[in-house]
């Protein structure tokens, strides 16, 4: 069946098209463009050529800081996901309408506060000095180095995209179909073998689609990397501001940048893909 675009159609697209073009299409075109621009005597000069991306991808440090990146942030999907989906599964079928509506207000509080002043409240605690150490101290352990650590990174990754998956869990567990569960109930299926065989697959797509959120969150943080894991090891993020710094060398910069772009949007596509795999168009 062939689809007519309509004037009233376009009418109420038209701004997300002109969205799209002025904050992405343009600056990716732009980010492109700079890419192959040169650096000389500390200023930029257009140009088309290949020396940034053939500097970058043939440096050790640039695929160290890529795998360290892509690792941290795979790591901290899977860990906010598991971590987030006990509170979500509560909220969904263990409270009330209620006590729902109040749970997901507390998970939307988080975001009233800016990302950088959570991310210095950890340093309260996990510094030499800080409160968890004290408390250690008083029944006789520590100190314990826990700042500048890739564990407090992330502790970082789970402060910024914790509640956010919580949310997108959510959403997807309370349209599921109870008759399934109860039908499952019925075959004399445990709640553990409920919850692997017939929450989990129906949710399919709203805990792919937050584990990917967390990804993307986690992949291009520069935050938490810096003042909780103390910029080692390097990341992507960190990576960027360095190139900057040497030599305004932001050509090179906006290599790394596009690279970045390029493997999100893979593990987006790929994520998708999966999340609606089996599922009738």
């Amino acid at each position: 069946m062939r689809r007519h675009l309509s004037l009233y159609g376009l009418t109420f697209s038209l701004p997300l098209l002109i969205w799209q073009l002025v904050f992405f299409v343009f600056p990716l075109c732009f980010l492109v463009a700079l890419s192959f621009w040169t650096v000389r005597n500390f200023a930029m000069r257009p140009d088309f050529d290949t020396v940034n991306w053939v500097t970058m991808y043939g440096r050790k440090v640039f695929w160290q800081a890529y795998a360290t990146t892509f690792a941290l942030a795979a790591v901290a999907s899977v860990l906010t996901s598991v971590l987030a989906f006990p509170c979500s599964y509560a909220i969904a079928f263990k409270m009330s309408d209620r006590a729902r509506r109040w749970a997901v207000f507390l998970m939307v509080i988080p975001f009233f506060t800016s990302y950088l002043v959570r991310v210095y409240s950890w340093q309260i605690f996990l510094s030499d000095a800080g409160i968890l150490n004290v408390l250690f101290g008083w029944v006789g352990l520590g100190p314990y180095g826990m700042l500048n650590t890739v564990g407090a990174t992330m502790i970082g990754y789970l402060t910024l995209s914790f509640p956010l998956v919580v949310l997108l869990q959510l959403f997807s567990l309370v349209f599921i179909d109870r008759t399934l569960i109860e039908a499952a109930h019925n075959l004399r299926c445990g709640r553990l073998r409920t919850v692997f065989a017939v929450i989990i697959p129906s949710a399919r797509v709203g805990l792919v689609i937050a584990a990917l959120f967390c990804f993307i969150l986690s992949f291009g943080d520069f935050v938490s990397p810096v003042y909780l894991g103390g910029g080692d090891p390097t990341t992507l993020s960190i990576l960027i501001t360095d190139t900057t710094k040497s030599g305004q060398q932001w050509p090179r910069a906006a290599v790394i940048a596009l690279t970045m772009i390029g493997t999100l949007m893979v593990v987006a596509f790929l994520s998708v893909r999966f999340a609606y795999k089996g599922r009738n168009a």
